[in-house]
């Protein structure tokens, strides 16, 4: 066994094999360490643009809504803005997330 070992360890293959995955992981401009950094950048930057587009069709949905029915319109004013009425008082109750 140990004849078997040394036989592959005294090659000057097993070196230079040894030598170009050391360059690959390390030393290389696309090494495996870059190229994972910047597959987990990718996966961050492509989530938050899922986010984004779906928070822009739920703002696209509101807008419409907004835009179409006037008593969502004053829904919205009166809850997000506080604006009212000239005689009336409004409360806005916020329940709390178990």
């Amino acid at each position: 066994m140990k004849t078997f070992i040394k036989k592959y360890i005294n090659n000057k293959y097993f070196y230079t094999g040894l030598a170009f995955v050391v360059w690959m992981i390390f030393f290389d401009q696309e090494s495996f360490i870059d190229r994972y950094r910047l597959n987990r950048t990718l996966e961050r930057l492509e989530n938050q643009k899922a986010f984004y587009l779906d928070e822009i069709s739920k703002n696209e949905a509101a807008i419409y809504i907004l835009e179409n029915d006037t008593s969502q319109l004053e829904r919205f004013a009166r809850e997000k803005y506080y604006m009212k009425k000239d005689n009336e008082d409004v409360f806005v109750i916020v329940r709390e997330e178990k």
